[in-house]
């Protein structure tokens, strides 16, 4: 007997084994770990110019080279950690998105100084509740939005780098403060009740 595989629908961008997998378990699901927060922060800077799929291949690669995202081990890097990084050829071997990422931590800790933790920070942008967004084709997702916009000032106001307003708001969709799955895919309907 032919068994016939159920359909599932998903945001269009899901498109491989390896980027169904981030989409149906981590996209857009609501973080508020500062470890993991730094995590998308440095992986979304690291994929400017590159595809998203990239990065994800590298993923593994990058939580090894970057201690696990650790902040306080990160912002520790100085010169032999950044060669380090640059003759590692599991990551992206850009110096200034290194750099970036060096810098980023150091910033984060200036933040969990300010205001107790990266999250209660990033969150306030869009006042602490995931904005459910009712997109129905991927044309009508934006790249950025006034949200991101304010993001993107601010941190780079407090020293953060690779965080233009497009960045931010792929940061922000990633970690859930906007929920983005177009409204035919089965995750947007699965992350209404978590969003908070």
């Amino acid at each position: 007997m032919l068994r016939l595989r159920e359909s599932v629908v998903r945001c269009a961008w899901a498109r491989t084994p390896l980027s169904f997998a981030y989409h149906d378990r981590e996209w857009g699901v609501p973080v508020h770990d500062d470890r993991l927060l730094f995590e998308f922060l440095v992986l979304e800077g690291a994929q400017a110019g590159l595809s998203w799929e990239t990065i994800l291949r590298k993923r593994e690669a990058y939580r090894q080279a970057f201690d696990g995202f650790r902040i306080a081990r990160v912002a520790a890097y100085g010169e032999s950690g950044i060669a380090a990084l640059l003759a590692n050829p599991g990551i992206v071997r850009n110096r200034m998105k290194i750099e970036a990422a060096i810098a980023n931590a150091r910033a984060v800790q200036g933040v969990q100084r300010e205001f107790g933790s990266l999250d209660a920070h990033l969150w306030r942008f869009i006042g602490g509740r995931t904005r459910i967004n009712r997109w129905r084709n991927p044309a009508e997702v934006p790249a950025r939005t006034p949200e991101s916009e304010a993001m993107s000032q601010d941190l780079l106001g407090r020293g953060f780098r690779f965080v233009g307003p497009t960045i931010c708001y792929a940061f922000m969709q990633a970690v859930g403060m906007v929920n983005d799955h177009t409204t035919d895919c089965f995750r947007h309907r699965q992350l209404r009740p978590i969003a908070q």
